[in-house]
Parts: structure tokens; C-alpha cells; sequence
């Protein structure tokens, strides 16, 4: 074992120098430290590192376990990396692992994999933003209270608020129009950030709501690696799209809105789009349904 604890510091070492995120390698090194707990309780020669039979085995046990799919899949990912990694040290003969191959696949009209913030994590978010600047907590509580995608955030004009009615005129795609309301909070937000940061911004005279040091408009990338930093320091993934489906999915669970009003507020071309997406219940929920039979 303590030849395998060697090879996860090298790789470990391997993912720092690659600038990879810290969140990112402490999720890489888990999901290689439990495959390598799973080949010593098969009693697997500790010289053996990755083979595609201990591979395979391996996920087929947490298929069997009733594993969620995207955790599959995220170990897919991990365990690949690790792969591709040895390979390039000559510490294993080949690539086994293929991540077109082998990623769990959903069927067509199955339950779609939706990732979203636990509220725990939600909570931990709107603390943060307490401590950022006015335009990135205007950013977050947008983006989680009203579902926006990033390139309709980017793109709201200042003559798409409407602050007397609390509406929010979201340009979305295909040039549809849809309005949306505001929070109390979310428009107290914005009003700081228009009176405060905005005004004393050398692009204070541009059409656009957000606007950065450099150019009258934010653009998305800056919007997403903020996200991504943030959930760095946080501890977990974020992206534009995970706060897009835990606003939907929120509605859904918490707020007991019907899935036509989640479907207009999010801007989808269909009603089916919006089922296929975030009817997304956890085997909780399922089995909390069942047992109140």
C-alpha cells in the first residue's frame, strides 16, 4: 500500500504543477484513493496500478451499489485522468480507460442527470456574496433568483428593469422576450450596484447593466470563472448553468410552482424541455413518496 500512497502524492504533484484547481485535484485524489481501496479488498497485487478488467469490475460494483450516475460518471472522469497519467510515467501499458466509451449513458425520455446546489451549499453562497463586490453579488442573486443564462445576464440594458413594477425583461434565445420578477433583495442589490459601483464606473454612460473595468459590457467568460474561483474557495463545482438548474429545481421542490410557471420562467421552447430537465427527484424523495403510501 505504501507504493500506491507514493503514486497519489506524484500525481498529486503532477496536478498542482498543471495549475489544475484545488477543489478539482482533492476531487481527483478521492475518487483514486477509493479505487485503490477497492483493489485492496479484492486483494489485488499492490504493483498493479490500472488494468481495463479492474476498471470495468469496478464500475460495475458501483452500478450495482445503485450509485448515482453523474458520480459514476464524475469517477469516469477522475479515473481517466489518473490513466492518461500513468500511461505518460510508462507506470501502466496502456490507455484503458475511453471517456466516450465508457460514461453511463441516460437513455432517451430517462430522468436527465441535473447537478444542483445542495441548500446547504446555497446558504454558503449567499454568505459569500456578502463579502464580494456589489456587481458580484448583483451576479449571484441573478443568477440564482431569477435563472438566467449567463448570455442573458450579460445582455440585460438598463431599460430591461423595470424598478417601479419589479420586472425584469429577459432577452433570451431566438430574440424571445420574457419578463420575469424581481425579489425584494435582488432589486435592493441592483440598486446598490447602480448607485454605488456603477456610477463612479468610467462606463457609467453605457446601455448595459454590468459593465467591467475595461469594456461597456461584461463579458460571459468573466461571469464564469468568477463562479468557477468562487466555488474554489467554497469547496465545490459551480458553473452558470448548475445556479440555472438549482433555480429550477428550487421552484419545483421548494416553492410548489407548477412546472408551466418554471417552464416560462426559464425561458425553454417547450414544456417537455423543462420535464425532461429538472423533473430530477433523489431516491430520498422517491422512497419518502413510497413509504407514504
Amino acid at each position: 500500500m505504501e507504493f500506491k500512497i507514493n503514486i497519489v502524492e506524484r500525481f498529486t504533484e503532477w496536478l498542482t504543477h498543471e495549475g489544475k484547481a484545488s477543489a478539482t485535484i482533492a476531487s481527483y485524489i478521492n475518487d483514486v484513493k477509493q479505487f485503490n481501496q477497492y483493489l485492496a479488498v479484492k486483494d489485488v497485487d499492490p504493483e498493479v496500478l490500472l488494468t481495463r478488467f479492474l476498471f470495468t469490475n469496478y464500475m460495475k460494483q458501483l452500478e450495482t451499489e445503485g450509485m448515482a450516475v453523474s458520480t459514476i460518471n464524475k469517477k469516469v472522469n477522475s479515473l481517466k485522468v489518473y490513466n492518461d497519467w500513468l500511461y505518460h510515467e510508462k507506470m501502466v501499458e496502456d490507455v484503458f480507460i475511453s471517456i466516450k466509451k465508457d460514461k453511463v449513458k441516460i437513455a432517451t425520455g430517462s430522468e436527465a442527470e441535473v447537478s444542483v446546489l445542495t441548500d446547504t451549499q446555497v446558504e454558503q453562497f449567499l454568505f459569500h456574496l456578502e463579502k464580494e463586490s456589489q456587481r458580484n453579488k448583483l451576479i449571484g442573486y441573478l443568477l440564482l433568483y431569477t435563472g438566467l443564462r449567463v448570455s442573458e445576464l450579460v445582455n440585460i440594458q438598463l431599460t430591461d428593469v423595470d424598478q417601479l413594477t419589479a420586472q425584469l425583461t429577459v432577452r433570451g434565445k431566438g430574440g424571445k422576450l420574457r419578463e420575469v420578477p424581481l425579489r425584494k433583495d435582488v432589486l435592493e442589490a441592483l440598486q446598490q450596484y447602480q448607485k454605488g459601483e456603477r456610477a463612479s464606473s468610467k462606463h457609467s454612460q453605457s446601455l448595459y447593466l454590468l459593465v467591467s473595468q475595461r469594456a461597456e459590457r461584461m463579458h460571459r467568460d468573466a461571469a464564469r470563472r468568477w463562479l468557477e474561483q468562487t466555488g474554489v474557495k467554497l469547496g465545490f463545482h459551480m458553473h452558470p448553468h448548475m445556479i440555472r438548474h438549482t433555480f429550477a429545481t428550487r421552484l419545483l421542490h421548494r416553492g410548489n410552482v407548477s412546472i408551466t410557471t418554471v417552464s416560462k420562467l426559464c425561458g425553454h421552447a417547450s414544456l417537455n424541455m423543462t420535464m425532461r430537465f429538472y423533473i430530477n427527484t433523489s431516491k430520498e424523495e422517491k422512497q419518502s413518496a413510497v413509504d407514504k403510501l
